[in-house]
């Protein structure tokens, strides 16, 4: 199993403010946060800690949201859905047609204000995160996660 080492206090306290910085967005929560040796985040039920977890075969805890990248986070699929509600800055809604292209994987051409890491959001829901470089959003949705092309 990966090596996942649980956040304290401070360093809980650091995130929530990243993210506060990032996206406007006071996540509240009684979950634990454990991060491993690459820099992903993941979060679970506090509960968890009185397991034994010596005697048992893991191979994930909890559920991925972020991952550091230089100094910012880069949420994950279901972390934009977990932080993307609450989120008040860094949001970039799409068109059905940008968000079609966006789920396949796409690089989008598409000039915004917006730089760094950014929401992206389609019709109320929240596909991810991408990063906003002025002209362009750079897409970070897995290869496994793609929507293929449909063929006609």
């Amino acid at each position: 199993m990966q090596k996942l080492n649980i956040l304290n206090k401070k360093e809980t306290k650091k995130l929530l403010a990243q993210i506060e910085e990032q996206w406007g967005a006071t996540l509240e929560t009684d979950c634990v946060f454990l991060k491993n040796e690459d820099g992903k985040i993941f979060i679970a039920n506090k509960e968890f800690g009185t397991l034994d977890l010596s005697r048992l075969r893991i191979n994930s805890l909890g559920l991925y949201i972020a991952q550091e990248a230089d100094d910012e986070l880069r949420l994950s699929i279901e972390g934009s859905q977990l932080i993307g509600p609450l989120a008040t800055k860094n949001v970039l809604e799409l068109n059905d047609d940008e968000a079609s292209e966006w789920l396949r994987g796409t690089d989008l051409d598409k000039a915004t204000d917006e730089r760094g890491f950014v929401l992206i959001k389609n019709s109320g829901d929240f596909l991810g995160c991408g990063k906003a470089t002025g002209n362009k959003i750079l897409n970070y949705v897995p290869k496994t996660r793609r929507i293929a092309a449909v063929m006609g």
